[in-house]
């Protein structure tokens, strides 16, 4: 794993030697042995086996539990601290209803391919040893079919040694690309009965954890070198990767031998710099360069990209079209109950093999020389990508926070852990890989608290010079603000701002498209989505979870100084919490009251 984890606050006064003697020893073994540093849990009876041994078996050993309000921070708090080392730790949920809680988050981790470990419990699944009622409610029959669809594996072992090789093999199949998420449910009685015989496999764990390696043919590789070598105006696609500084430079190598234009994706972590003379933009944030780009495109390379059907939809018909050439596994673990998948691509070649292998394997095909004919491209001046914006005179916009915020940090680095769906891939340069760590996955409002928090866990604890910082909408930290207390809880240095516009304004936006298809008015389209009379007081409940809060800041000028006392406190190790007023352009005043028809042009 990451080496030694920072020991949280809270340290067992007495702890229990010698050999493991109940089921839940042994499964505590098990962890300390992969090396998962935390355990991330809200408790629960089901796993009170687990939770003793952990405590009073391990004693100081890791993994140290990570006490969160709500299971569904639990998960996301993995899911974030995958985000910035891409190897999984631990999450605890309690019973089929912490599952149940749980499960928003876990679809969260599946769609992004974040590997997590999600620990349930249940039971006892023998009837005659449940107590009355609450064992019999806290019990399925079935308990992983709640989740199946969105992890990679799940299993419920019936003995400790089943137990022990359930969780490294979930182990494994997690950190195997394609990762993702995994649960094994953990019965009660397992837990909590007494040994009989040899307590566990005493063969190292990590000859269980032994890394998957998948690369491509060399046939493959001899004829898309002649491809490559021909192509005129090759486009790579950058899509989901790791964190590793030599993955990163290679893909700056490859299009750099290619000389090709590349497009990122403001939805997952930061794939190229922006400031590179090749880097073509954001698809989402600069659809026109980019869709034209593609249209004059002769070869496209999708490295993992998420949705490669939707872009190549978006390329209008030519007469010579461009060869396509998809890199990835993703396509293993594709199942038909979610279309997190997206449409099914037309390709020209299928590469089977992770991105970053395909990467090297191409600059060795390549050679040094790479594609003479675009040569020339490669050496474009380094350029940024941010627009220039004057300073905010009005009300401050998204946009607004990304200016203000580069100029407070200046060359300080940052992570951007989350932004809202607003942020544009233009408001900041990402020039290495922890500069940004993408979305949350699977469109799961309420994820961004939680994700941060494990994400500044995460840097905190490779020592990491960078300061993580989350930029939050309203609604996302309404459904996830109590994740904060954990921060202040274990002393986890980050900056958390919140654009609140008092709105659920995305679907503001759908309102008025659709009241505008119908010729209805667009007035109403804040209606059902204001969260106004009265205003809810986010900065109080910043507050309430222990953070120090800065604001709320109306204007570009409150807000640099509420940024800039706010970073000072991140940087001397606590948790700042910036509050910003988003304007929508609506009065303070506005009623319930809905506008006639009348009122807007081309009503019916």
């Amino acid at each position: 794993m990451n080496g030694p984890a920072k020991i949280p606050v809270e340290q067992p006064d007495l702890a229990v030697a010698g050999p493991a003697r109940f089921g839940s020893d042994v499964i505590a073994q098990t962890l300390r042995d992969i090396g998962f540093p935390y355990l991330a849990m809200n408790p629960g009876a089901s796993f009170r086996g687990l939770h003793d041994s952990i405590v009073n078996y391990l004693g100081n050993e890791t993994p140290k539990l990570l006490l969160c309000l709500h299971e569904e921070h639990a998960v996301a708090i993995a899911h974030g601290y995958a985000k910035v080392t891409d190897r999984p730790i631990a999450a605890a949920v309690h019973s089929n209803v912490g599952l149940m809680h749980a499960s928003m988050a876990i679809f969260n981790a599946w769609c992004d391919r974040a590997p997590v470990v999600v620990l349930g419990a249940t039971g006892p699944v023998d009837a005659a040893q449940r107590r009355p009622w609450i064992d019999w409610i806290h019990t399925a029959a079935d308990q992983g079919a709640l989740v199946r669809n969105f992890v990679k594996w799940d299993n419920q072992p019936a003995s400790a040694a089943a137990a022990r090789e359930a969780v490294l093999r979930a182990t494994w199949i997690s950190d195997t690309t394609p990762k993702g998420p995994v649960y094994v449910n953990l019965d009660a009685t397992v837990q909590e009965s007494l040994l009989e015989g040899a307590a566990s496999d005493n063969t190292p764990a990590q000859r269980y954890l032994t890394t998957a390696r998948a690369g491509p043919a060399a046939d493959t590789m001899t004829e898309l070198a002649v491809v490559l070598r021909q192509a005129r105006n090759p486009v790579i696609l950058a899509g989901r990767n790791t964190r590793d500084e030599a993955a990163w430079q290679a893909r700056v190598d490859l299009a750099e031998r290619l000389g090709a234009g590349v497009i990122t994706d403001i939805r997952i972590a930061a794939a190229f710099p922006t400031s590179h003379g090749l880097y073509l933009g954001d698809l989402r944030g600069n659809a026109q360069g980019t869709r034209a780009a593609l249209a004059q495109a002769d070869l496209i390379i999708a490295l993992d990209w998420v949705d490669l059907g939707g872009v190549l939809s978006m390329i209008p018909e030519s007469e010579v079209p461009a060869r396509v050439v998809r890199v990835g596994l993703d396509h293993a673990i594709h199942n038909g109950w979610s279309m997190d998948h997206q449409s099914h691509p037309a390709t020209d070649y299928v590469v089977a093999c992770d991105a970053a292998a395909f990467t090297n394997a191409c600059l060795a095909a390549l050679g040094p020389d790479g594609n003479a004919r675009r040569a020339a491209d490669a050496k474009r001046p380094t350029v940024s990508a941010r627009r220039p914006r004057p300073p905010a005179t009005g009300p401050l916009s998204v946009a607004d926070i990304a200016q203000t915020l580069a100029d407070v940090v200046g060359d300080i680095p940052v992570s951007l852990t989350h932004v809202p769906l607003s942020w544009q891939g233009a408001d900041w340069d990402f020039n290495h890989p922890l500069d940004f760590l993408g979305g949350d996955g699977g469109g799961g409002i309420g994820a961004g608290p939680g994700l941060a928090v494990g994400a500044a866990l995460a840097l905190r604890d490779t020592q990491s010079p960078r300061l993580p910082v989350a930029v939050c909408g309203d609604g996302d930290f309404l459904m996830g603000c109590t994740a904060l207390w954990t921060a202040v809880h274990y002393d986890i240095p980050l900056l958390m701002i919140v654009a609140n516009n008092r709105s659920f304004y995305n679907d503001e936006v759908h309102q008025e498209r659709i009241a505008r298809l119908r010729g209805r008015p667009v007035q109403n389209k804040w209606i059902g989505m204001r969260m106004r009379n009265p205003d809810i007081d986010l900065t109080g409940i910043a507050k309430a979870q222990g953070c120090m809060t800065f604001g709320p800041a109306a204007t570009q000028g409150e807000l640099a100084i509420a940024l800039d006392t706010a970073l000072a406190h991140v940087r001397g190790g606590g948790v700042g919490f910036v509050e910003v007023l988003i304007d929508t352009g609506y009065p303070d005043s506005l009623t319930s009251s809905i506008a006639p028809a009348s009122a807007v042009d081309g009503s019916v």
